[in-house]
């Protein structure tokens, strides 16, 4: 990341990668993700709804190695530190619209997602569109405690064409990192749209920043949505293939799941 990348993150809450990964790496992404949704996502997806399953890279080898990959470390690493946490995430099959939506009220750069996008995807087939800066506390949309979906009744514009979005057309092997906090949306996509995330958390080192942590662990987590991994925060793959390097990343959420949902947990050194 260069010092203009990592300030286009921090005041516009997002940042697009083009090109991370090949299309033979993307092959094999592709068809672990396929594996994995099918066992874990219920083995059927009929387009009327979401089909949605926790942890995408947490059981299958390979998928589990994109948390060793140094180009998603560094990406992570050069926002939220080195040390920063993997706190799980979600594969999809999307249906429709996604209305304008933050995932987090943090209030600060505590968590962000990396997305990946397993389709081609145009302003009008489902590619993700991001409000710019609306991640900060100060932005109107907070500010005002105004809805982006009311548009048509706020503005007289659709919701799609909120004032000031940008849309992120993507291919696959094109990586997508942003904000917890920031706004974000998608319109006009398939009913099989296929896209997985990797929820990162900072480490916490203070009182407060441990507070922070398990309130974000207690709904963005397997536990937070009543899903039974049967290996506590992470499959097994992930933790048992994981090296010292890996195990930094997954330490503190693990434990701090554990703690808070001792019903998932499992037993381990």
């Amino acid at each position: 990341m260069t010092k203009a990348q990592i300030r286009f993150f921090h005041t516009f809450g997002y940042l697009s990668c083009p090109a991370m990964f090949d299309a033979g790496e993307m092959a094999t992404i592709i068809d672990e993700f396929e594996q994995s949704i099918q066992l874990l996502g219920g083995g059927g997806h009929d387009g009327s709804k979401r089909t949605m399953f926790g942890g995408p890279i947490e059981h299958r080898p390979a998928l589990c190695a994109l948390l060793d990959d140094s180009r998603i470390v560094e990406l992570v690493g050069s926002v939220l530190g080195d040390d920063f946490n993997y706190a799980s995430g979600d594969g999809n099959y999307y249906a429709g619209d996604t209305g304008w939506h933050p995932d987090g009220n943090w209030g600060q750069l505590f968590a962000c997602k990396v997305a990946f996008y397993l389709d081609p995807l145009t302003a009008d087939k489902g590619a993700l569109r991001v409000i710019p800066g609306s991640q900060r506390p100060d932005h109107f949309l907070r500010a005002d405690t105004m809805d982006p979906n009311k548009a048509m009744d706020l503005f007289g514009v659709e919701p799609r064409d909120f004032p000031g979005r940008v849309v992120l057309a993507s291919q696959p092997g094109d990586v997508v990192i942003f904000n917890h906090d920031l706004y974000h949306s998608a319109f006009g996509g398939s009913n099989r749209r296929r896209m997985f995330t990797m929820n990162l958390t900072r480490h916490c080192a203070s009182p407060d920043d441990v507070a922070l942590l398990r309130q974000y662990v207690s709904v963005h987590s397997p536990g937070g949505y009543k899903v039974d991994t049967g290996a506590g925060m992470f499959f097994a793959p992930l933790l048992d293939t994981a090296s010292p390097t890996r195990m930094r990343h997954l330490q503190q959420c693990a434990a701090m799941h554990d703690e808070l949902f001792p019903q998932y947990a499992r037993q381990r050194p």
